[in-house]
């Protein structure tokens, strides 16, 4: 109590000091308070060879190729188009892949698209981890890219990190950075040209670029890219990787005990030491050449861990130190944890096969395999002409002077083709209605080459016939293609007079 009234009486005297709280004696008002952010320790990594290693430039160079070729290839689209193989035409609204083409109506097949993507993820990341992130994510690929050119102008490892310690800034280290800039840029301005190029013709587009004769959009786009690219692949590196990409987040929901994934033999491993004396160690020799290659700058022997993207790289290191040791292979290699207790008893591990078709990738994979024949299904069937029709409402029908009742219709007729076909409009369903379609005394009208053309077409019942004398009449509208002999058709009613 007399503790409470002290403090009381101190607060209403003004103190800045709370008697009830208990004051450190060796605080020292000048000591900074601890930073809530660690800052970034700039990541060497070491060369390495091996099968992972090997297997990343394979797949660098394969998805680099197609980037950045696939715009140049040719592929005849008739006279109103760019003779461009993949296309994202945004001014028709449409996107060419080769010989097929998606329509705006058409949008199921990029959603089917984006689903088939992301039960891919599921499925590689349920069964070997984050393959994904370590091998085909852009952002691994840039990076692996934009560190090889590292390596080529500074140097190695060492080379580079004695590079970085280095405060004075020299002729030789003015020059090294420069030059590595540089390289990045152009990287990363092929990169965002690379990407505009896919949005209209690309030898054009390339004409008009180095002319200055682009648009606007176009410089800014690539500007933004060759930004970002530089920044990321360049600078940010594995902290895109650990605070901005979500699924390093997400990818425990998609893994189990069983999911293969990358891990360090700690029972054969353990206790580390070096030297030639190694009664009571493990085959670990410390070396830290797993360190020393990861891109993320984690040691793989400290756990599975959320900025590990499963790479291989440490895999090869330690395997190509167990060769020099006489060890054998496998120190660090892609376990399952469902397998540790196995081999801390000295069994086998199960099969790879048993590991990868188990009910959880089963169940992505055919789920993957539905959506794709479902998506290529609907691309066959799909028809190359297409007609909708909208009745017009007001006035519902039309009575004409010699009594006959004559509605009206806006038909929409979509040609597919790359080149003007003339369509004819019938219909079906009752044998006295009669069609009519405006600006023209004929029942065929011309559709230009990848286009919608809006036509107005009159259907008129003679007076005392069924359709006019009833409420409702259903009737079919066809549309045949007089070039090809595509067919489409479309139901709607006649509306006669009122009872």
């Amino acid at each position: 109590m007399q503790v409470k009234e002290a403090g009381r009486a101190s607060w209403e005297k003004g103190s800045n000091k709370n008697p009830l709280r208990s004051e450190s004696p060796v605080s020292d008002s000048n000591t900074p308070a601890p930073s809530l952010y660690a800052a970034r320790e700039p990541i060497f990594p070491r060369r390495v060879s091996g099968n992972f290693r090997s297997l990343k430039w394979v797949l660098l160079t394969l998805m680099l190729g197609v980037y950045y070729i696939t715009p140049w290839l040719r592929w005849d689209r008739g006279p109103e188009l760019p003779d461009q193989a993949v296309l994202l035409d945004l001014g028709g609204r449409r996107f060419f892949f080769f010989w097929i083409e998606i329509w705006p109506h058409e949008f199921y097949f990029v959603a089917g698209l984006l689903v088939m993507a992301g039960l891919g993820l599921f499925l590689f990341t349920s069964a070997l981890g984050r393959v994904w992130c370590g091998y085909a994510c852009p952002q691994t690929v840039w990076t692996d890219l934009y560190i090889l050119v590292e390596r080529w102008i500074e140097g190695d490892r060492n080379a580079r990190l004695r590079l970085h310690r280095q405060k004075k800034m020299d002729f030789r280290k003015a020059r090294l950075r420069i030059t590595k800039w540089t390289v990045w840029f152009l990287i990363g301005l092929a990169t965002g040209g690379a990407w505009v190029f896919y949005f209209t013709d690309a030898p054009t587009l390339l004409v008009d670029l180095v002319t200055l004769n682009a648009h606007p959009v176009a410089y800014t786009t690539m500007l933004v890219l060759t930004l970002t690219t530089f920044f990321f692949g360049g600078f940010a590196r594995e902290q895109i990787c650990i605070y901005a990409c979500p699924w390093p987040r997400i990818q425990a929901a998609m893994m189990d005990e069983d999911t293969l994934t990358i891990g360090y033999r700690d029972w054969r491993g353990e206790a580390r030491g070096k030297g030639k004396n190694r009664e009571g160690l493990g085959d670990c020799i410390d070396c830290a050449a797993c360190v020393n290659v990861c891109p993320m700058g984690i040691d793989i022997r400290d756990g599975q861990q959320m900025a590990c993207i499963t790479c291989g790289l440490c895999i090869d290191a330690c395997d190509d130190m167990m060769d020099k040791v006489g060890k054998p292979r496998g120190l660090i290699d892609y376990l399952a944890l469902s397998d540790e207790t196995r081999e801390r008893e000295g069994h086998e591990p199960r099969s790879v096969w048993k590991h990868i078709f188990r009910p959880r990738v089963i169940l992505y994979t055919s789920l993957w395999s539905l959506v794709g024949i479902g998506l290529v299904f609907a691309l066959f069937i799909r028809p190359e002409i297409e007609m909708t029709v909208a009745p017009v409402r007001n006035p519902t029908f039309v009575t004409l002077s010699d009594g006959s009742i004559r509605n009206t219709y806006d038909v929409r007729l979509l040609n597919k083709r790359g080149e003007s076909r003339p369509f004819r409009i019938t219909l079906t369903g009752n044998e006295y209605l009669r069609v009519q379609l405006e600006g023209t005394p004929y029942e065929t009208v011309d559709v230009p080459a990848n286009e919608t053309h809006l036509q107005k077409v009159y259907v008129i019942a003679p007076r005392g016939s069924e359709p006019a004398e009833s409420e409702r009449v259903d009737f079919r509208f066809w549309v045949e293609d007089l070039t090809t002999g595509d067919r489409a058709h479309n139901d709607t009613i006649f509306n006669g007079r009122a009872n």
